[in-house]
């Protein structure tokens, strides 16, 4: 079991972001942490939280490693790049094509964007996907 001592201050900060904060995820690690300070189990604390010993111990790890005045900072850090948008990336291809044959709906759009790229998406997405592009479509 892994030593971790709190401040009153890291205390106090890790209860209100257990409630407050915008993200479940860090809702989460704060109140792990805030389990252990309370002396908790490592076992205990993930049967309660639903989490496997390794995330646990991933939580321990990213409190530990932040800076003495950021440890509860830095539990709130998601570093979560997201997927590559595959449409996005071929973009300009796309926006050249549609602007020579511009499609009447954007159920046309989405065909069209399927024939030329091989990439199926659904009609909110397409829609999306233009709407970032500045590419107005008929309904």
């Amino acid at each position: 079991m892994r030593q971790v001592k709190f401040t009153k201050e890291e205390v106090r900060q890790l209860k209100y972001e257990s409630i407050y904060h915008k993200h479940a995820l860090v809702r989460r690690r704060m109140q792990a942490l805030l389990l252990k300070a309370e002396g908790l189990s490592h076992a205990l604390i993930g049967e309660r939280l639903g989490i496997c010993p390794t995330t646990l111990r991933k939580y321990f790890d990213i409190f530990l490693k932040g800076a003495d005045a950021g440890r509860v900072e830095a539990l709130k850090e998601l570093n979560y790049k997201g997927k590559p948008n595959r449409l996005m990336e071929k973009k300009d291809e796309i926006i050249a094509h549609l602007e020579e044959n511009p499609p009447a709906t954007q159920k046309e759009a989405q065909a069209k964007i399927k024939e030329l790229t091989g990439i199926q998406r659904s009609l909110p997405q397409v829609r999306e996907f233009l709407k970032k592009t500045g590419f107005v479509a008929a309904r």
